[in-house]
């Protein structure tokens, strides 16, 4: 059963998660790997912060699992690979998912697989491809009882407002939000809406699906912490967050804070103070 590496996700206080995620390098830009050039280094600093997962690639999961002892984070394994982040894009633009990547995960003793369901401007064959291999992982999914985790980004126009950027409109999320659910995600990892007290309708839309909100581009400290604050309290399950923990100047401070705002429910004022007092 899924539930079952699912326990192994959600901290059984707070029944929420964070998930840090670290898969940047798999898509092929030279700027997301600010930050992470040694990825040994960063998986160590995380095993230390001990988030509730982290998310890596096939190629990096073994600095994680081969880490000793059961006190570190879970595993979440991405499953596919884009190149839909340049600016601009290139002339053939294609989306592929690993054709063994539910066995890989089971290998790797993953809680869950984390997969793409892409919409850009004028591209649907994106989106097709997709669709495609959520259909294909689901049907190896369900057969190992490996949680899916779909990942539903809304983009921009590369072309207008460059790489990785995502549309906050809250119909689009939501209209997109819908289909993970359809299509069988046990986990839909959303963007935030640009307008923040909307969230709650993403969260209506994926029905009993657990909601994981994205973190999107690099933001400051405080407003980062009371964005995590604001979508919590409109039902959201947790948080994946990448570049605002990686590319931070105190990445376990930054990772430790917000565990305590997602596991305890902690002020925005006292997370920045553990963010303060971190040493790394």
């Amino acid at each position: 059963m899924a539930l079952y590496r699912l326990n192994r996700l959600f901290n059984p206080g707070s029944g929420r998660a964070l998930d840090v995620a670290v898969d940047h390098g798999f898509f092929g830009e030279a700027a997301f790997l600010t930050g992470i050039e040694d990825m040994r280094s960063v998986v160590a600093t995380l095993i230390r912060a001990n988030p509730d997962a982290v998310q890596l690639t096939i190629g990096q999961a073994r600095h994680l699992q081969s880490a000793p002892g059961k006190a570190k984070p879970a595993l979440v394994l991405r499953t596919d690979v884009a190149n839909v982040y340049g600016n601009p894009l290139d002339s053939h633009i294609f989306s592929h998912h690993l054709p063994n990547a539910i066995e890989e995960a089971v290998r790797l003793d993953a809680v869950a697989v984390c997969a793409n369901l892409m919409q850009l401007p004028g591209r649907p064959e994106i989106r097709e491809a997709c669709i495609l291999s959520i259909m294909a992982l689901r049907a190896e999914a369900t057969k190992y009882g490996m949680p899916l985790m779909i990942e539903p980004l809304v983009m921009r126009d590369n072309a207008k407002g460059g790489g990785y950027m995502v549309d906050g409109d809250t119909e689009r999320i939501v209209a997109l939000v819908r289909q993970a659910a359809e299509l069988g995600a046990d986990l839909i990892k959303a963007d935030p809406t640009d307008t923040i007290a909307d969230y709650h309708r993403v969260i209506e839309v994926a029905g009993d699906v657990p909601v994981l909100v994205r973190g999107g581009g690099r933001v400051d400290d405080r407003a980062l912490l009371q964005r995590t604050t604001d979508v919590l309290a409109q039902g959201a399950r947790g948080i994946v967050y990448g570049r605002n923990i990686i590319q931070h100047e105190k990445p376990a401070g930054i990772t430790r804070a917000l565990m305590a705002i997602v596991h305890e429910d902690a002020t925005v004022d006292a997370a920045l103070a553990i963010v303060g007092g971190s040493a790394e």
